[in-house]
């Protein structure tokens, strides 16, 4: 049935048809007779269709409308605060209402007074922007008078002093409270918090979710309180590191994959979902030739745990064995022939790692250079990765290791009572 309670058929037939009128439906039957026709109904069955024709268009018209205003509306504005005061406020806050990126504009403006701009003047270089190395930062805690601010290791690493800028461009002397290497997070506390903005409402990482729509805050290349925009392209990739920077990866980074822009000077800054939540850190970006859209944040929840040991101790502490290592099959620093005969290894060795120096735990149970160390607790440590993942992940400062090694061929057993790492 159709909309008016009869069906409406095709008015387009062929030239030898002819129409046959039954009460206000006109019916088509194409090379068929008139069986019966009063020219007067023969008009008014043209002119009711043309008015059906007509109503029809006219209301298909009023739900299309109808539905794209409902659709375009964005469920988070709602429509009392699209009147305003009068005048051109209300017009502009009536737009706003109906942008669909309006979600996107509510949740940069909410944030980007919490993101600062780092400067950090390193030692041995002059106070000038130019020998500086630029960061950015989240406002995250104030307390006593003083505001705290959270950014990445590698920001603040070899400061000597240390400057962070707000979003109005006022500048105000930090001073480091903490920081942590292994998982790139630093914290730092500006003595008065006067002029610095309020702090940023942190989120949940572990609800996001592939596809959602996310915000980069930061200060690339000292421009401050740049936004970017992207979705999570990856909620829990896993990235190896190099902790030291020595081409060996020692370390497995949890993060968010994201394809919004980050670039040098992002790092520290705030990524942000629509609610104007915080739910990482921007911490790292794949830059490459034919390589885009590949940027990294550390996850709020990995972040707040480090956060919490730096604002208690100052530190993260975990367990300490005491060695410095390479890998017996490190692809970038391979063995050669002459460094493997002076191991003394037997053939079926071909993985584990290699003690170039021993101190603290290691040196007090007697481990030296050229040790081979191969297990842990009787679990196959093949390199410095494994070595360290099983140490934090297994381990707790006090406990008892049993590492299993080869010296001068011969594979030996020792146990080591792992410390918490000297300063």
């Amino acid at each position: 049935m159709g909309l008016f309670g009869d069906d409406f058929y095709s008015t387009k037939v062929s030239r030898h048809a002819e129409p046959v009128q039954k009460g206000k439906l006109q019916i088509i039957r194409p090379g068929g007779r008139d069986r019966w026709q009063n020219p007067r109904r023969s008009r008014s069955g043209i002119s009711s269709t043309v008015k059906v024709a007509v109503i029809s268009s006219v209301i298909s018209s009023i739900v299309t409308v109808t539905l794209f205003s409902f659709i375009m509306q964005p469920a988070s504005v709602p429509l009392a605060n699209a009147t305003g005061n009068g005048g051109n406020g209300g017009n502009l806050q009536a737009a706003q209402a109906a942008d669909p990126y309006d979600r996107i504009i509510q949740a940069a403006a909410k944030v980007r007074p919490s993101v600062v701009s780092i400067v950090n003047h390193k030692t041995g270089s002059s106070l000038s922007m130019e020998d500086s190395a630029l960061g950015s930062g989240v406002i995250f805690k104030k307390e006593d008078g003083k505001a705290y601010i959270m950014t990445n290791h590698h920001v603040v690493e070899g400061a000597s002093d240390l400057e962070i800028v707000t979003v109005e461009g006022e500048t105000h002397k930090a001073k480091l409270v903490g920081k942590d290497r292994v998982s790139d997070i630093a914290v730092m506390s500006v003595e008065d918090d006067k002029g610095i903005g309020p702090i940023a409402e942190i989120g949940d990482s572990s609800k996001l979710q592939r596809g959602q729509t996310v915000l980069a805050i930061g200060n690339p290349l000292g421009l401050g309180g740049t936004l970017t925009s992207g979705i999570v392209s990856y909620t829990d990739r896993i990235l190896p590191v190099s902790i030291n920077q020595d081409g060996v990866y020692d370390w497995e980074q949890n993060v968010i994959q994201t394809d919004a822009a980050i670039n040098e000077g992002n790092s520290g800054g705030a990524l942000v979902d629509l609610n104007g939540k915080v739910v990482g850190i921007n911490t790292m970006k794949i830059s490459d030739t034919g390589v885009e859209g590949l940027g990294f944040a550390i996850p709020m929840n990995e972040v707040m745990k480090t956060v919490d040991s730096l604002l208690l101790s100052g530190k993260v502490s975990r367990p300490y064995l005491g060695v410095y290592t390479v890998d017996l099959s490190n692809p970038y620093a391979p063995l050669d022939d002459e460094q493997r005969k002076d191991l003394k290894l037997p053939s079926h060795v071909d993985s584990g790692v290699v003690v170039l120096e021993a101190s603290g735990p290691a040196s007090e149970a007697g481990l030296k250079l050229n040790d081979v160390i191969t297990e842990f607790d009787g679990q196959k440590i093949t390199s410095t990765l494994d070595l360290r993942k099983y140490l934090y992940d297994k381990k707790k400062i006090g406990d008892t290791i049993e590492v299993t090694f080869y010296r001068d061929g011969n594979a030996e057993k020792v146990s080591v009572k792992l410390t918490d790492k000297p300063e």
